[in-house]
C-alpha cells in the first residue's frame, strides 16, 4: 500500500458497474478506503446508458456517427442535466455515505476544463470520399487547469467530475469520459489512471488477458488485429494519457468486486497495465 501513498490516482467509472447498486456501493467503499489509505483519488464518470434512457423518456431521438452521439442543442442540455446533475450527485452521495468527503463538479467549475469542438472524418460508403462529420456539441479537452482539483486534494476531498465543459464560444460541450479522464490524469501527473470497463482488459488472440503492454507493443497488436473494435480507441486513449505524463494506465473489469483495490494493492493486479 506504500507504493501509492500520497499519489494521485484517477479512476474513470462507467459501464455496467455504474448501473449495479451493489457494485456501486462497493465502488464507493473502495474509493473511500483509498483516501483513508493515503491515496488521492479523483473520479471521472460517464453515463451513456442513463443519458440514452432520459432522451428516450423525453422523446428525443439520438443519432450516432462513428460511435459518437450527435449532440444538438436540446440533447446537450439533457446530457448536462444527467451527467453533472443526477449521476454526479448519486456518486457523491454514495461515497459520502461510506465515510468519504466527495464533492461533485464538472469542467465548468473553477475553469477546470475548456473544450473545443470535436471534428471527425468518415469515408462515404457510396462515393468513397472522405467527409467531415458534424457531431454538434461534442467536444474534446483543449486546456485543463487543475488548480481546483489540487486545492480539493490538499483538503482530503474526493473530486467527482462529470465530462461536460464550456468552449471558447460559450457553448456547452459533451466530452467522451475516457478522453476527459485522460486529460485530467495528465494535468495532475497521476501515478495511475484506471479505466473501469466491461471487459477484463486487453486480450490476446486466444482470449487470455495480457497483463502488461508497452506503447510500442500496443501499436503492434493494433496493427495485427489482436486489438480491434472498441478496444482500439480505449488503448489509444491510454497511450495519449501516457504521453501527457501519466505513469501507468490500466484497463480493468469494473464488474469485478473491489477491482480498484485489487489492481492497486496486490502484486498481480487484475487488468492490463499500459506503460511506456
Amino acid at each position: 500500500m506504500q507504493r501509492y501513498d500520497k499519489k494521485r490516482v484517477v479512476v474513470k467509472y462507467g459501464g455496467h458497474a455504474m448501473g449495479d447498486a451493489e457494485l456501486g456501493r462497493a465502488f464507493a467503499r473502495d474509493i473511500t478506503l483509498l483516501r483513508q489509505s493515503g491515496v488521492h483519488p479523483v473520479v471521472v464518470h460517464g453515463g451513456g446508458p442513463q443519458i440514452g434512457s432520459m432522451l428516450k423518456r423525453l422523446g428525443i431521438v439520438s443519432e450516432f456517427k462513428g460511435g459518437l452521439r450527435v449532440t444538438d442543442k436540446a440533447t446537450v442540455e439533457i446530457v448536462e442535466m444527467v451527467l453533472a446533475g443526477s449521476i454526479n450527485k448519486e456518486i457523491v452521495q454514495s461515497i459520502n455515505a461510506e465515510g468519504g468527503r466527495a464533492v461533485g463538479l464538472c469542467g465548468k467549475d473553477g475553469n477546470l476544463v475548456k473544450a473545443r469542438k470535436l471534428t471527425r472524418t468518415m469515408v462515404d460508403p457510396n462515393s468513397h470520399i472522405e467527409q467531415i462529420v458534424d457531431l454538434g456539441f461534442v467536444g474534446e479537452p483543449s486546456t485543463v487547469n487543475p488548480t481546483m482539483l489540487e486545492l480539493m486534494l490538499k483538503e482530503d476531498l474526493i473530486p467527482v467530475v462529470a465530462p461536460v465543459a464550456p468552449g471558447e464560444d460559450g457553448e456547452t460541450y459533451n466530452i467522451n469520459a475516457d478522453t476527459f479522464a485522460g486529460a485530467i490524469a495528465g494535468a495532475l501527473n497521476a501515478s495511475r489512471l484506471l479505466f473501469l470497463t466491461d471487459v477484463p482488459g486487453v486480450l490476446d488472440k486466444d482470449g487470455k488477458l495480457i497483463k502488461q503492454l508497452t506503447v510500442a507493443r500496443a501499436h503492434e497488436l493494433i496493427a495485427d488485429g489482436t486489438i480491434s473494435g472498441g478496444m482500439i480507441p480505449k488503448v489509444e486513449t491510454c497511450i495519449e494519457a501516457l504521453e501527457r505524463g501519466v505513469e501507468g494506465v490500466v484497463i480493468l473489469d469494473g464488474k469485478v468486486p473491489h477491482a480498484v483495490l485489487l489492481e492497486l494493492f496486490t502484486d498481480r493486479g487484475v487488468g492490463t497495465l499500459l506503460c511506456k
